[in-house]
């Protein structure tokens, strides 16, 4: 009797346990890492052999590396404005360098659909940490009204520039740096992001979490601490020192005080140690996140991205071919050429990204806002330029692909370009010192775009001019001459 009362008691506890609601999986945690100004050969799964980057490496080896991924543009705010709304820039509202002074440009307008917007109905808190550029403290793209919990960092990406400034915001909260005022040279604002970066991993360790890290990193002005790591590339390249401007209130007088502006970029004895000695500092905060994820046992459940917001930049005494910066790509920053545009993109997820794929097929910046929303199981709006690359991403099927991609740069020339496929056109408006052109690379056969096909492609050209008309979208703001 007893024996049966047992093995009743049991039954009913087990139809109990199939019938109680399974445990809601926790969506897994999202950090995006964007450097700034990084080229496509600057990193040595890359192609890089003047300097190691260990660290990055590894998450190639242990994710996905893309060959043909590209930046939202070839300048700081609209390329990250393109990142966070995934919207390219023909439709974007932020196109363009735009400055708002003292502090601070262009802001995103307040009904702007962000990666944190989307992401917080799923459960995610988000935290951004480094370079913001898309609002200044207390207006519409604030990154707290454009849905960040939490922002530590530069609101403004011209004094992003420099490495040992006065104060960085946390907020709307100015925190100064001991022994910085411009002249002063004592806290290195790169190591200071960094860990409150890693504070906000330990912080947010059990609940999932989207983080931002937009670091400074490699941006002129060339500056690093004089500790370990520059002191292994001291001697190490033959320099061309840079004579740089003091830093003053927009390029005028100098101003030291604590709301002191930045001018020109500071001199630089040693740019190419300096350039090297930056980039293996972000090499090591990489991996020092990835151990703080190995340490809390995160990492299994958290998606690592890594990637830049365009082309190596050619200031303050950087020499990007000397590094071969741009790798096989024409063109810097600033330049709708493949060398301005296509970046390093690297994602890491174990136990869902099979290890040491390369991934040719093309994606860009705009496609990460609906790509982390199918990630964290959220919705991504509609209207948006972006496609979900999530399929690529773990190996399956059903991978929608971009019938073209569209860039414009309003500024330095205007212009326009397309990838549709193998085809690349860019169309340059005629300025005060250069004529309109038209020209068409066939990048399957001419990476380095210099051949241009145009005058024996006259189709090509037509549909590539079809899609610049229907990609552009009149901004006032950072108009082009076709709005005219």
């Amino acid at each position: 009797m007893k024996s049966r009362h047992a093995s009743l008691c049991l039954f009913i506890a087990a139809l109990s346990l199939a019938a109680a609601p399974a445990a809601p999986v926790r969506p897994p945690n999202i950090i995006y890492i964007l450097a700034d100004d990084l080229g496509y050969g600057d990193l040595g799964c890359y192609g890089q052999r003047k300097f190691a980057t260990p660290n990055i490496d590894r998450l190639a080896r242990e994710g996905a590396r893309f060959t043909s991924f590209y930046a939202g543009n070839t300048v700081c705010a609209p390329s990250r404005s393109s990142l966070l709304t995934g919207q390219h820039t023909g439709h974007t509202a932020v196109r363009g360098n735009a400055e708002v002074f003292p502090e601070g440009q262009e802001p995103l307008p307040a009904a702007t659909v962000t990666i944190p917007k989307v992401l917080h109905p799923a459960g995610y808190v988000s935290g951004a940490f480094g370079k913001w550029g898309l609002g200044f403290v207390g207006s519409e793209g604030d990154p707290l009204a454009q849905g960040f919990d939490r922002f530590f960092g530069y609101n403004c990406q011209r004094f992003a520039h420099r490495y040992y400034p006065p104060y960085l915001w946390d907020g709307a909260l100015q925190v100064f740096l001991p022994g910085n005022d411009m002249r002063m040279k004592t806290t290195y604002a790169p190591d200071v992001l960094h860990a409150e970066t890693l504070d906000f991993i330990r912080a947010h360790r059990e609940k999932p979490f989207f983080l931002y890290v937009a670091s400074p990193i490699p941006h002129a002005e060339l500056q690093a601490p004089d500790d370990e790591i520059l002191a292994q590339f001291k001697g190490k390249f033959p320099e061309t020192p840079y004579a740089g401007r003091v830093p003053g209130p927009w390029g005028g007088e100098a101003d030291y005080g604590p709301r002191a502006a930045p001018g020109g970029y500071a001199s630089q004895p040693m740019p190419k140690a300096t350039f090297a000695a930056m980039v293996t500092r972000l090499d090591r905060q990489v991996g020092e996140i990835m151990r703080l994820l190995d340490e809390l046992g995160l990492a299994e459940s958290t998606l690592i991205m890594f990637t830049s917001d365009n082309g190596p930049h050619t200031e303050g005494g950087h020499d990007p071919e000397f590094f071969d910066s741009n790798g096989p790509l024409r063109g810097f920053k600033r330049d709708l050429y493949e060398g301005g545009i296509r970046v390093p993109m690297i994602a890491r997820w174990p136990g869902r990204i099979a290890a040491g794929r390369v991934v040719d097929t093309p994606f860009a910046a705009w496609d990460i806002l609906p790509t982390l929303a199918a990630v964290g199981g959220a919705k991504a709006p509609a209207g948006i330029d972006g496609l979900s690359l999530l399929p690529t991403l773990l190996g399956s099927p059903g991978q929608t692909e971009h019938e073209y991609f569209y860039w414009e740069f309003a500024e330095r020339g205007p212009s326009q370009a397309v990838r549709a496929g193998e085809w690349k056109a860019i169309h340059t408006y005629a300025g005060a010192d250069h004529p309109e052109t038209f020209e068409l690379f066939n990048l399957s056969t001419d990476l380095g775009e210099t051949r241009n096909v145009a005058a024996a492609q006259p189709h090509i050209v037509e549909r590539m001019l079809r899609y610049m008309a229907e990609a552009h979208r009149s901004n006032a703001r950072f108009p082009l001459p076709c709005d005219k």
